[in-house]
Protein backbone atom coordinates (compact mmCIF):
# COMPACT_ATOMS: atom_id res chain seq x y z
CA UNK A 1 0.00 0.00 0.00
CA UNK A 2 0.87 3.36 -1.12
CA UNK A 3 1.24 6.44 1.41
CA UNK A 4 -0.25 10.12 1.63
CA UNK A 5 2.68 12.46 1.37
CA UNK A 6 2.22 16.05 3.46
CA UNK A 7 3.62 18.87 1.15
CA UNK A 8 2.51 21.87 3.76
CA UNK A 9 6.02 23.01 3.89
CA UNK A 10 6.54 23.58 0.70
CA UNK A 11 3.45 25.18 0.41
CA UNK A 12 4.34 27.72 3.28
CA UNK A 13 7.35 28.45 1.45
CA UNK A 14 5.47 29.30 -1.90
CA UNK A 15 3.27 31.75 -0.12
CA UNK A 16 6.12 33.10 2.60
CA UNK A 17 4.18 32.33 5.53
CA UNK A 18 5.58 31.27 8.93
CA UNK A 19 4.19 28.36 10.88
CA UNK A 20 3.70 31.64 13.67
CA UNK A 21 1.34 33.09 10.76
CA UNK A 22 -0.48 30.06 9.84
CA UNK A 23 -1.31 28.97 13.31
CA UNK A 24 -2.69 32.26 14.32
CA UNK A 25 -4.67 32.07 11.05
CA UNK A 26 -6.01 28.87 11.64
CA UNK A 27 -6.14 28.71 15.26
CA UNK A 28 -3.96 25.36 15.31
CA UNK A 29 -1.15 25.15 17.88
CA UNK A 30 2.00 25.28 16.59
CA UNK A 31 3.44 21.83 17.82
CA UNK A 32 0.01 20.34 15.93
CA UNK A 33 0.97 22.32 12.41
CA UNK A 34 4.65 21.58 12.90
CA UNK A 35 3.92 17.90 13.18
CA UNK A 36 1.88 18.24 9.94
CA UNK A 37 4.90 20.01 8.40
CA UNK A 38 7.05 17.42 9.49
CA UNK A 39 4.38 14.57 8.46
CA UNK A 40 4.14 12.93 11.68
CA UNK A 41 0.19 12.71 11.73
CA UNK A 42 -1.95 9.77 11.42
CA UNK A 43 -4.62 11.96 10.13
CA UNK A 44 -6.15 15.86 10.03
CA UNK A 45 -9.67 16.95 10.11
CA UNK A 46 -11.21 18.35 7.08
CA UNK A 47 -12.17 21.71 9.15
CA UNK A 48 -8.51 21.94 9.51
CA UNK A 49 -7.35 20.92 6.03
CA UNK A 50 -10.00 23.77 5.17
CA UNK A 51 -8.60 26.78 7.11
CA UNK A 52 -5.41 25.62 5.94
CA UNK A 53 -6.42 25.43 2.15
CA UNK A 54 -8.19 28.65 3.20
CA UNK A 55 -5.38 30.58 4.60
CA UNK A 56 -2.80 29.71 1.94
CA UNK A 57 -5.01 30.04 -0.70
CA UNK A 58 -4.45 26.24 -2.13
CA UNK A 59 -6.42 22.97 -2.72
CA UNK A 60 -6.38 20.47 -0.92
CA UNK A 61 -4.08 18.32 -3.27
CA UNK A 62 -1.70 21.09 -2.94
CA UNK A 63 -1.07 20.00 0.25
CA UNK A 64 -1.62 16.13 0.25
CA UNK A 65 0.58 13.72 -2.47
CA UNK A 66 0.06 9.76 -2.78
CA UNK A 67 2.67 8.08 -3.17
CA UNK A 68 2.50 4.61 -4.25
CA UNK A 69 4.92 2.04 -2.93
CA UNK A 70 7.54 1.33 -5.94
CA UNK A 71 7.08 -2.31 -7.73
CA UNK A 72 9.07 -5.12 -6.47
CA UNK A 73 11.85 -6.24 -8.19
CA UNK A 74 10.32 -9.61 -10.63
CA UNK A 75 12.66 -12.21 -9.56
CA UNK A 76 14.42 -14.34 -12.27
Amino acid sequence: MGKIILRLDRVMADRKMSLKELSEIVGVSNVNLSKMKTGKISAIRFSTLEAICEALNCQPGDILEYQPDAPEAESQ
